[in-house]
């Protein structure tokens, strides 16, 4: 039954009593479709992140793609350095007494991306999808701040892209 209403496009439905973990993910692609991944490709890496399945109701999350103009600006205005990067992770800090799903916002350089993944050789939808899993990582309060926490955070990394079928990429 389940399969036959999605094959018509029906919608799924909520979670039943916060006990099912659920995503909601909004992406704004402002780079242009060349080479970005689709929604549903974005949904389906972020649901592989074994935090996320564990949480009870609802996470919500941005992702703006951007190209190297914009990315190079948001670089230098939230993280002082003046070049585009691959990923900036922006967690949402709730209020007091605030509950909210919201996880934040990534903004994806989708040049820096592509270029990247060239140079190491690497597919570039694979890469996106690391790229993405590191920027969730961050938001939810992993680090790469000393060795140590980002040894723990590229075996995260692996382990989930592995359960996608993606190559290690810090082989």
């Amino acid at each position: 039954m389940k399969a036959e209403a999605r094959r018509r496009g029906a919608t799924r439905s909520a979670p039943r009593a916060e006990r099912e973990s659920r995503i909601c993910l909004w992406l704004r692609n402002e780079a242009g479709r060349k080479g970005v991944p689709v929604l549903r490709t974005f949904e389906r890496w972020v649901a592989a992140i074994p935090e996320l399945q564990q949480r009870r109701g609802w996470s919500e999350l941005n992702i703006l793609i951007v190209g190297r103009a914009a990315g190079r600006r948001y670089n230098r205005q939230f993280r002082g350095r003046d070049y585009a990067t691959n990923v900036l992770s922006f967690p949402y800090e709730p209020a007091p007494g605030e509950h909210s799903g919201l996880l934040g916002d990534l903004v994806i350089c989708a040049p820096v991306v592509a270029r990247e993944a060239r140079e190491q050789g690497k597919d570039a939808r694979d890469h996106f999808a690391h790229m993405t899993i590191h920027g969730v990582l961050h938001l939810l309060g992993y680090d790469h701040e000393d060795e140590r926490d980002a040894d723990a955070m590229e075996a995260l990394e692996t382990r989930i892209l592995a359960s996608l079928g993606i190559d290690d990429p810090y082989r």
